[in-house]
């Protein structure tokens, strides 16, 4: 939502818009002109009011947002709005029905959008890569933006984290490319149609929208129909069973894969692979990323780069400078002879790769442990896949469990942190389990020693307590 109102404030559209608090995404908005509120209230929508007794600067501000409300509703009004049309009123899946703001929107018969019909709509206007997948979106969208910008061609960006390169989660570029992050986790991915469309992998992983897996390999068949160039990952067995991808790519050079690697090396620094197209060799590839998944990323940004026609010595420099995204494997800091590392994986499979990235990476610093703090996502998430989590960190030396972050959800299921802590501990020695984060911040000094990589999993706000330990370890003597 964040990226998509920067981009239409940029493009000098009047932008308001919500939040529960203050925050650097929030702050970065207004400062390109949007107007913030830090509730969420029916009043919030007063500044569309027709006006009656106010300056002439208040007057001239609400005819230009009603304007251009009109514009992009093609002149439509709502009832009641007779000298300011009304505003176009966006919402994501995240916004509950009895949320004020979309009770008040509905109320006033404000036209209301979905979050995916603005993106649908800038992907229709652009030359456009919309990069899906239920895994490593973000970090392969971030590597094509990377790539077409270092290379020249100015893209707009649109990603659903946060990159150094462009100072946040999106950036308004002039020419005709636009790369943007496509989420099929409620079934809007089926209304983008890109001129080439990137699919990584299909996996079950919204099970509060889908039903099943053939559900979620509908969506992306018709995501793939809408495609007039498909990039798929060849790795992916349901991909390969289910669709035809235009350009494939593969870690397996003997899978017949357009895009393959050979003589791939993993270290501590990153990664190294001799890459070739059609059987013939392009050159080589060193990457900062971390792990075989986000070599299997990184390829498929290189199978759009070569078909947009980009040489492919610029696309490997511009992948050598690329750091990765926020949240993605992210360093925080140090403290304490202790490395602090934030990372988004909240799926099983996510958390497979990211700990054996992070043991490749371990293997070149022995003796370190590794702590891996999990915050499960969404209780209907973690009673689906609850048995495929409780196998999940063989890898970590110590795991700590926090209770599940709802995103809003009803549990349904019964289901709780501490019983998944439980089976965790079926299969693995070292377990611990926190009700709460104030409780988990106080007592996790005692249970980190110097030398141990924390690694901070989830897509909740486990995250918020990497500062208190980094503060609380600094002032420590190691």
């Amino acid at each position: 939502m964040s990226a998509l109102a920067y981009i239409l404030a940029q493009r000098q559209l009047p932008v308001s818009g919500s939040d529960v608090r203050s925050t650097p995404i929030t702050d970065r908005l207004q400062a390109v002109g949007a107007r913030i509120f830090t509730r969420q209230e029916a009043t919030n929508f007063e500044i569309f009011q027709p006006l009656i007794n106010g300056s002439l600067e208040s007057a001239a501000l609400l005819a230009a947002v009603g304007g251009t409300a009109a514009r992009l509703n093609g002149g439509a009004t709502a009832p009641g709005t007779a000298l300011f049309p009304a505003p176009q009123v966006i919402c994501s899946t995240a916004i509950a029905p009895d949320n004020a703001e979309y009770q008040a929107a509905l109320q006033r018969g404000y036209p209301i959008f979905h979050r995916s019909d603005v993106l649908a709509a800038l992907i229709a206007t652009y030359r456009s890569v919309a990069v899906a997948g239920t895994h490593g979106k973000t970090t392969t969208s971030s590597l094509i933006g990377q790539i077409l910008l270092a290379t020249g061609l100015d893209p707009t960006i649109i990603v659903g984290g946060e990159v150094s390169a462009w100072g946040g989660n999106a950036r308004l570029g002039l020419s005709p490319y636009l790369v943007a992050e496509a989420d099929e986790s409620d079934g809007t991915l089926a209304k983008h149609a890109p001129e080439i469309g990137v699919i990584t992998n299909i996996e079950l992983d919204h099970p509060d929208h889908y039903r099943s897996l053939d559900e979620v390999i509908g969506t992306f068949k018709t995501f793939a129909r809408q495609c007039q160039v498909l990039v798929g990952c060849w790795d992916c067995q349901t991909l390969r069973q289910h669709l035809q991808p235009t350009l494939t790519y593969s870690l397996n050079p003997d899978s017949g894969a357009d895009y393959t690697v050979k003589q791939v090396q993993y270290g501590a620094e990153g990664s190294y692979a001799q890459v070739w197209e059609r059987g013939q060799p392009l050159g080589e590839l060193r990457l900062r990323l971390l792990g075989r998944h986000n070599l299997s990323n990184t390829l498929a940004a290189v199978a759009v780069a070569r078909y947009l026609g980009l040489e492919f010595a610029p696309i490997a420099g511009a992948i050598a400078d690329f750091r990765g995204a926020k949240r993605r494997f992210e360093m925080r800091g140090e403290a304490g002879g202790i490395t602090f590392i934030d990372d988004y994986a909240h799926h099983p499979s996510e958390i497979r790769a990211t700990l054996a990235a992070a043991r490749l990476w371990l293997a070149f610093q022995p003796g370190r442990r590794l702590v891996v703090l999990f915050q499960p996502h969404r209780y209907s998430r973690t009673h689906t896949f609850f048995e495929e989590f409780s196998t999940a960190f063989s890898d970590a030396d110590l795991v700590i469990l926090t209770e599940i972050y709802s995103a809003g959800e009803t549990n349904w299921y019964q289901v709780s942190g501490q019983q998944l802590s439980g089976a965790i501990a079926k299969q693995h020695p070292q377990v611990m389990y926190y009700e709460n984060l104030s409780t988990l911040a106080a007592e996790l000094p005692e249970r980190l020693l110097p030398g141990d990589i924390a690694l901070f999993l989830g897509a909740g706000n486990l995250n918020q307590v990497i500062p208190q330990m980094l503060a609380c370890f600094e002032n420590q003597p190691l």
